[in-house]
């Protein structure tokens, strides 16, 4: 078998259909079945108990054997749903050798905390065309032109030919314009059905000081440079007859200093506007940057976010600034998802920030009034939380607000410490050191342990990519194509909804976050033939295909010196995903995948199965995706 951590023979249990066949339709109230896989590979169990807690305290219930096969046992219990957020786990009684746990994480010799149990939930889920879809991010101002004149450039832009370099450094950097536009992106929605796209993700189309117009001026208007109200509805239609969703951006942490709240509040310290911003009585303080240093020793006399004067901070402890903003029909949230023409969603801009200053914290208030107006204006629409660390307390104690998170802390990270070329000298996604190159036993055990740490329906619908405007280009952080290929195999396969950043799917390199922001290279024929984009597609169209890998569960097999593999498993089909990052022979059991079909495999890898084991040998970075026999 292969070399490393043979994981096959753990027990096994998932929130998915095949081990919760009822938790996804559940309601409070409900008692649902839930069930455990014993390989007969490991160790004996004489007796299994499902531990669950009830009002807070723990509660324990006999489960009984419902089959035996060839390689496991399964054992079923009966889980009551008392609370609207069920923890549980298992309790193997191994005899004279004592007994272990069965948690999200792994099975443990020892006593383990609650932190990891499994969860039924019985919240809201998040719509099925989001867990089933995949998004594609546009950065508007960098994807195309359309040609339409759309009247003189503001003074601050700096305005940039299409072929022009990227100012990513300096000044410049959030001014210079390249003139995309939201016809551009309309003109060429034919490629985003070329490669399998559902959702359309635009970051901010309102009008701002800047190409990213994270510092909105308005949030009642799109930007005249981006074609107006009527370019943003024009484009829905036409996405929409081609079966994309569209998503909007928001920003509900801050606004611009030129914004027409926060000129009204600088005017005004009495008008209801003030009420909406941290402004300071005593006067400029200092303020801190992202890394605790005082980024402003004489800084303006308001709250700014990362002590950036023109991103002054929201308070939303103002009941005015909630209404407006994020409660009731006449809200923001609202106005841009009505009609046949509005958003479908909305992806809020630092969502874990919003309504945090000091001892305030109002995050999770906010994340449940933007829902409860997203259900009262459009029930069916997706709501994302930009999320870069561990999003565990915000999707759990703060359950009923986001539907889902930006997966950076769970799936990126971890894939560049697994992918990165040798050598990389790319910083790592906000950390002060460079991007790791780390065992890969090390890589799996974060994963399962952040994929542990939220519920099995949040993380079927967390968003993941290996890339995206606030990143270095993927293709540039694993070092070569064939490498890259092998994050999409890993975005592709493992639970969750894909992302794909506007021109990851061609393989265009950049250093970091601002260059990243490049403008689509329509005229490069060469990058539109080639193999990447044929590999994202045919993987991309791959997941539609699949129950498996949209909605299966998730059993680890094994994870070698440079390979790694596990099966997802839903009622009537079973795939397996295996990846290398260097060249590999990974052997696993027949037992497991049977007389295996390949769905799709790297330039030279192989599949062979023989009458115990099936051999993948993978030259190089490679993947090969299998149906299970």
């Amino acid at each position: 078998m292969t070399r490393g951590t043979r994981l096959w023979a753990e027990p096994h249990h998932d929130g998915s259909a095949l081990h919760s066949p009822e938790a996804a339709a559940a309601t409070l109230g409900d008692v649902v079945p839930v069930l455990l896989r014993v390989p007969h590979a490991g160790p004996g169990v004489q007796a299994v108990h499902v531990r669950r807690l009830h009002d807070g305290e723990p509660f324990y219930t006999a489960a009984e054997v419902v089959r035996r096969d060839e390689h496991d046992t399964w054992w079923q219990a009966r889980l009551p749903l008392r609370n609207r957020m069920t923890h549980y786990r298992w309790l193997l009684d191994d005899g004279p050798d004592g007994y272990r746990w069965v948690n999200a994480a792994g099975t443990w010799s020892h006593d383990v905390t609650d932190a990891a149990d499994f969860v039924v939930s019985t919240y809201r889920p998040a719509p099925d065309w989001a867990v089933d879809g995949v998004v594609y991010q546009v950065f508007p101002d960098r994807f195309a032109r359309s040609g339409v004149d759309h009247g003189p450039l503001p003074d601050w832009a700096v305005p940039a030919e299409w072929g022009d370099p990227v100012e990513h450094t300096g000044p410049e950097t959030p001014l210079q314009l390249f003139g995309g536009d939201l016809a551009g992106v309309e003109q060429h929605l034919d490629h985003l059905a070329r490669l399998g796209v559902d959702i359309l993700y635009l970051t901010p189309f309102f009008p701002a000081a800047s190409n990213h117009r994270y510092n909105a001026s308005s949030f009642d208007r799109v930007d005249p440079l981006l074609g107006g109200d009527e370019a943003l509805a024009s484009l829905v239609r036409a996405a929409h007859r081609a079966g994309i969703r569209v998503m909007g951006d928001l920003t509900t942490n801050h606004t611009g200093d030129t914004h027409e709240w926060f000129l009204a509040a600088q005017a005004d310290r009495s008008s209801p506007e003030a009420s909406f911003y941290y402004f300071f009585d005593e006067g400029p303080q200092p303020q801190h940057g992202p890394r605790g240093e005082v980024a402003a020793a004489d800084g303006p006399d308001y709250e700014a976010w990362f002590a950036i004067p023109s991103l002054p901070k929201l308070d939303h402890a103002s009941p005015e600034l909630r209404r407006r903003m994020v409660e009731g029909p006449g809200s923001v949230v609202a106005r841009w998802l009505e009609g046949p023409d509005g958003l479908d969603g909305w992806r809020i801009d630092v969502a874990n920030m919003t309504g945090r200053r000091a001892d305030d914290d109002h995050n999770h208030e906010v994340a449940r009034a933007v829902r409860r107006t997203m259900d009262e204006t459009k029930p069916d629409s997706f709501l994302l939380a930009e999320h870069f660390h561990d999003t565990s307390d915000d999707v759990t104690t703060g359950a009923g607000g986001w539907d889902a998170v930006m997966n950076y802390a769970a799936f990126t990270r971890p894939v560049w410490e697994w992918l990165a070329e040798p050598g990389c000298r790319i910083g790592f996604l906000g950390l002060p050191v460079e991007v790791p190159r780390k065992r890969t036993e090390d890589v799996v055990a974060a994963m399962r342990q952040f994929a542990a740490a939220v519920p099995w329906h949040q993380a079927l619908q967390n968003v993941n990519n290996i890339g995206s405007h606030d990143t270095p280009r993927a293709r540039t952080v694993f070092g070569s194509d064939e490498a890259l290929l092998v994050g999409a195999a890993l975005l592709v396969g493992y639970p969750g909804i894909p992302m794909v950043f506007a021109g990851d799917e061609l393989g265009l390199e950049a250093e970091d976050g601002e260059h990243a922001r490049t403008p689509m290279p329509w005229d490069d024929d060469d990058r539109f033939a080639g193999a990447v984009l044929e590999a994202y597609a045919g993987l991309l169209g791959l997941r539609r295909r699949s129950t498996a890998l949209r909605r299966g569960g998730m059993r680890w097999l094994c994870a070698g010196e440079d390979d790694m593999a596990w099966l997802r498993e839903a009622p009537g089909e079973r795939v397996a995903v295996v990846v290398a990052r260097a060249a590999s022979t990974v052997d696993l059991p027949v037992s497991l995948l049977g007389e295996p079909t390949l769905l799709w495999r790297s330039p030279g890898a192989t599949v062979e199965a023989g009458a115990t084991v099936v051999q993948v040998q993978l030259p190089g970075p490679g993947a090969v995706v299998l149906r299970c026999g």
